[in-house]
């Protein structure tokens, strides 16, 4: 029997999980209900796509934001950061709001696959590289909302991060950032100490289950 054979008899016969061990890329699309809309997303696994390839509880966290408060962003100017699945900027789409997802250049295939699996061609978001601290001074100044779900998690990105949000948003910006609020990676330290020092926050919705934080961030008013 050739290799490939072997292979591919043994993922038949194990489970999911160790089967992706044995692969070099796996998929899994799982289907999630917010706001009265259906949303299908497909994770890549192994694609080096590494946290980016997975839908994070934070993300979640922020599409229940969006239904208990019964958002409506029609028409409004959408920026999403880091958006990996692109789950959340696409529940935004799909609520009416003109979305731009953006992550680095080899994610967004899957955040292309995900968006043409929601939204039909002629309503599709917008999809593009963004570096942070490199390439937002190539987007707009006045979006709307300005959301990130789960992106703070490594300190040496925090400063580039930082200039992005300001750089993005204006004294009407509204910055939503869900994360899960790991204290290895200093991410309290953020929320708590960093981001204030620059933007007025404001806690909205809690996880104390699952330790997730959604702030809402604004731009001081003079």
């Amino acid at each position: 029997m050739h290799y490939e054979e072997e292979m591919s008899d043994l993922m038949e016969v194990l489970p999911r999980d160790l089967a992706a061990i044995f692969s070099d890329t796996y998929t899994e699309e799982e289907r999630y209900m917010f706001c009265g809309q259906e949303l299908r997303i497909t994770q890549h696994y192994g694609a080096n796509l590494g946290v980016a390839a997975q839908v994070w509880d934070a993300a979640l966290h922020m599409c229940q934001y969006f239904e208990e408060e019964k958002l409506n962003f029609k028409g409004k100017k959408i920026i999403e950061l880091g958006a990996g699945t692109g789950i959340v900027g696409i529940l935004m789409s799909k609520l009416g709001g003109h979305v731009t997802l953006t992550d680095l250049p080899h994610i967004l295939p899957q955040i292309k696959k995900n968006v043409s699996a929601n939204i039909p061609y002629d309503h599709e978001p917008n999809v593009c590289a963004l570096s942070w601290g490199l390439d937002q001074v190539h987007f707009p100044q006045n979006y709307d909302f300005v959301i990130g779900a789960d992106i703070v998690y490594l300190k040496e990105t925090y400063d580039l991060l930082l200039h992005t949000l300001q750089h993005l948003s204006g004294p009407r910006t509204t910055i939503l950032l869900s994360s899960k609020m790991r204290k290895e990676h200093g991410t309290l330290d953020f929320f708590q100490d960093f981001l204030p020092q620059h933007f007025n926050l404001e806690l909205v919705k809690m996880n104390v289950e699952k330790d997730l934080n959604l702030y809402r961030v604004t731009q001081f008013q003079n």
